[in-house]
């Protein structure tokens, strides 16, 4: 199994949680703002840090590409 799928339910649901979306909601950001690529891209980085950093970087990522 590819070790990235765990973590990136666990970013899904983290997300959905500090956001209070329901998991439709949040998985259209997800794949919207193309975060599961991004998540996997970065996916050495990420997985050593804390769910609030995480959640905080893919906001940053996904405000980053707003612009």
């Amino acid at each position: 199994m590819d070790r990235t799928i765990n973590f990136t339910v666990f970013c899904l649901e983290s997300y959905k949680q500090a956001h209070q979306l329901t998991g439709k909601n949040a998985l259209k950001v997800f794949t919207d703002n193309k975060v599961f690529e991004y998540i996997k891209s970065c996916y050495d980085v990420l997985h050593s840090t804390g769910q609030g950093y995480i959640v905080e970087d893919i906001d940053l990522f996904i405000n980053s590409r707003k612009q």
